[in-house]
């Protein structure tokens, strides 16, 4: 894990998809839980290396409430909690609508393993929200389009407005993968329905930067040393 040196006005083009299949064939080699597990440890290290825990009895920045839908994105969220309790951090899982893949199932599994706290109704986010230090936005990976649907409209609109900041995971929840980020409409606390968009202080790119991206303009770090050298000479191209 590094922290990105790329100018974000430059513009990377790539097909994601293709990416992941060429990391996971017979030529890369890697399966999805170890793209996961990588994945999920960059973006524990870059919080930590943001936002470090502080010295003496209350640890500062120790309450991180890890915001988790229900895809391979939630699977990274679920891995960084994991890694996040190692270094000492206290964090929670905010759960609204688990993964049924075995895969993410396994995963919930070794965050209850460490007595890891996992919510999942409204109110328990909101509560959370007013406790937390830190937050860290795992819920919609690059490939989210459409309206944001129950419960996740809510979901957006209280993490938006919360005064904890945010890490968002390799593209914040709610963003067009090449647009950057575009206003959806989702829920307020009264059921309302309003227009949001999540503008974390910090985001980790996975793999590779995603076009959209160009519009972010807070800490960036790039999770991806990992990548063989051959991939992105083969799907990168700047312009």
């Amino acid at each position: 894990m590094q922290q990105s040196t790329r100018n974000m006005g430059d513009s990377l083009t790539y097909d994601e998809i293709q990416i992941d299949e060429e990391l996971m064939n017979s030529a890369g080699a890697f399966s999805i839980d170890q793209l996961m597990e990588l994945a999920g440890l960059a973006c524990a290290q870059a919080l930590a290396t943001v936002y470090p825990l502080s010295k003496g009895e209350k640890k500062q920045n120790s309450r991180v409430l890890v915001c988790c839908g229900p895809g391979n994105q939630g699977g990274d969220g679920l891995v960084a909690a994991r890694h996040l309790r190692m270094f000492g951090y206290q964090p929670s899982v905010f759960l609204p609508k688990p993964g049924s893949k075995e895969i993410y199932q396994r995963l919930q599994t070794q965050v209850q393993n460490l007595s890891i706290p996992v919510y999942g109704s409204i109110a328990e986010l909101e509560t959370s929200l007013q406790e937390t230090d830190v937050i860290l936005d795992a819920i919609f990976g690059f490939s989210f389009s459409g309206p944001v649907r129950p419960p996740f409209d809510q979901v957006l609109s209280l993490i938006a407005k919360s005064k904890a900041p945010i890490v968002s995971v390799d593209i914040p929840s709610g963003w067009d993968v090449e647009n950057g980020p575009v206003e959806r409409e989702v829920a307020d606390k009264e059921g309302q329905k309003v227009d949001q968009v999540l503008n974390p202080e910090v985001l980790v790119s996975l793999t590779a930067p995603k076009l959209g991206v160009k519009h972010f303009r807070g800490r960036h770090f790039l999770g991806g040393r990992f990548v063989p050298w051959c991939v992105p000479g083969a799907f990168l191209s700047t312009g």
